[in-house]
């Protein structure tokens, strides 16, 4: 809960110190990176929020729920603190996100609580 404050956004590390989620987002053409920052910086100044922007998809994990016209975006995250922390990001080819998608999320959402202890 932020009581009203702004929520700091921070993309996972792995432990060579890539940003999966950044590196993916550049990947994406210009107007589907800005849809996506939008509804990011949404979710920082609204949390927290339900649908249709966000869903909750396991104990400490969410996903943000981009619209890009012809395709459908996802960010997962967690909540820390006052920081969302972007987990995962991907283009959805399927009415369900798939499980090796959310098992990626939950892997890196291991290793993040396991850095930060």
């Amino acid at each position: 809960m932020t009581n009203g404050l702004r929520l700091r956004l921070t993309f996972f590390k792995t432990e060579g110190g890539r940003e999966p989620v950044r590196e993916w987002l550049l990947s994406l053409p210009r107007e589907e990176r800005q849809v996506i920052g939008t509804d990011l910086l949404d979710v920082q100044y609204s949390w927290p929020l339900g649908m249709p922007l966000v869903r909750k998809l396991d104990a400490d994990l969410w996903e943000v729920r981009s619209n890009l016209g012809d395709r459908i975006g996802r960010v997962l995250f967690t909540v820390e603190e006052a920081t969302l922390v972007a987990l995962h990001g991907f283009i959805k080819k399927s009415q369900k996100t798939s499980a090796a998608e959310l098992a990626t999320a939950r892997r890196r959402l291991a290793q993040f609580k396991e850095q930060a202890s």
